[in-house]
């Protein structure tokens, strides 16, 4: 460990990945059981896809305010009452008797995850110094990966079974989120370690808005967090049909596309740790931006080449899995921002952001509609790969 950093800052930051972990195993949870619930509550199709999609839009209105408040009541605070939000929704989403009242539920559920996502960041800022914050931002995604993985590989057809069905699930797991939410409380009112950056009480809203929407650099990140959400879930939702429809089969295409997810966590496994022993931050995040073009483009030189798309699906899951933490650790870094506006700028990057993420599989189904293929919003996709190492090319390093 390293000297001045206590072992507890270490175990509470895993601590936090565990509620990363139980936040995205119950937003994902709905999706996995996306066919029963449909039929249980009888949803459109239209009304299915707008409970998907609540989460990402919350994010759009209230990513920014959440983040204020987030800088102002401290993480400890927002991450725990953000678990209790989403817990309980998760609990009362298993009682549900129809869309109205499930819609309003996964929204509830997407407040309190606001409080997660930039609680997180502002816990590693605060316990760690700059120079290892995206390592250590690596932590709680992969708890992030975790949980999603387990909702879809463990909660539908091995949870879900055991407990009867969905509604028993998501009971369960809202009231085990609510057990992890008692346990944070307990672990963070005794906690004491180290803390960096600056302590100084927050200046008014007004303030630090302005600080934050005048900030050059961090307007560079909004650009990057927004073209990196544009491909992954441009890509992610749309991956199976587009190997398909280069001439692979449907089994070899679910396995490509799995590559996705596995390349996503060797790149947050292997990039942050390399920038921040490099104390660089421009290079990795273009370099990222270039796999993920010429990953997504090799796509359209696929056809039915399986190594080629196999390949080009790992350069891309290699180069947005690289980025992500990095979009949460470079604003503790940057002047004028630092630790005390980390959970505000990061807000501003998913107010931002998520709308791309909305844009980028709507815009592939709806350039596939007009065109009659996906050629076009592939290549859109690998366009947003260059936007991002452009955009990456055009940040300070720390050093500079």
């Amino acid at each position: 460990m390293r000297e001045g950093v206590p072992v507890r800052s270490y175990l509470m930051v895993a601590l936090g990945g565990l509620g990363y972990c139980c936040l995205t195993f119950v937003w994902f949870s709905l999706p996995a059981f996306l066919t029963p619930v449909s039929g249980a509550l009888g949803l459109s199709s239209t009304e299915a896809g707008l409970l998907v999609g609540a989460i990402p839009l919350t994010y759009v209105p209230l990513s920014l305010a959440s983040g204020l408040v987030v800088d102002r009541i401290g993480p400890w605070r927002a991450i725990g009452g953000g678990t209790v939000l989403f817990g309980l929704a998760q609990t009362l989403r298993g009682f549900a008797q129809g869309f109205p009242s499930m819609l309003a539920l996964t929204v509830l559920l997407g407040v309190g995850a606001t409080a997660i996502t930039f609680g997180l960041p502002k816990l590693v800022s605060e316990l760690f110094p700059a120079d290892r914050v995206g390592t250590l931002s690596t932590v709680y995604l992969l708890g992030s990966y975790v949980g999603t993985a387990a909702a879809y590989g463990l909660g539908r057809p091995v949870l879900g079974p055991a407990l009867g069905g969905w509604r028993p699930l998501f009971v369960a797991s809202g009231v085990g989120v609510l057990a992890f939410a008692l346990c944070w409380a307990l672990v963070s009112w005794t906690f004491s370690a180290p803390r960096y950056g600056d302590d100084a009480p927050p200046a008014s809203v007004r303030r630090d808005l302005g600080r934050v929407f005048g900030h050059r650099e961090l307007r560079l990140l909004v650009v990057v967090g927004a073209v990196y959400l544009f491909v992954v879930h441009g890509l992610q939702g749309w991956l199976p049909a587009v190997l398909e429809s280069r001439g692979i089969g449907p089994g070899l295409a679910a396995a490509i596309a799995s590559w996705f997810v596995v390349a996503r966590v060797a790149g947050t496994l292997t990039v942050p740790p390399l920038s921040d022993a490099l104390g660089r931050r421009r290079a990795p995040i273009v370099g990222c931006g270039a796999l993920a073009a010429v990953g997504v483009g090799g796509l359209l030189a696929a056809d039915e080449r399986v190594v080629i798309a196999a390949l080009g699906v790992a350069a891309c899951g290699l180069g947005v899995g690289g980025v992500a933490p990095l979009i949460r650790a470079l604003p503790t870094e940057m002047e004028g921002i630092g630790p005390r506006l980390t959970a505000t700028a990061v807000g501003l990057v998913f107010a931002v952001g998520e709308v791309g993420g909305f844009l980028g599989p709507v815009l592939v189904g709806a350039l596939r509609d007009l065109t009659g293929g996906f050629g076009p919003g592939v290549a859109a996709l690998a366009g947003a790969g260059a936007v991002l190492a452009l955009a990456g090319a055009r940040l300070s390093d720390p050093a500079d």
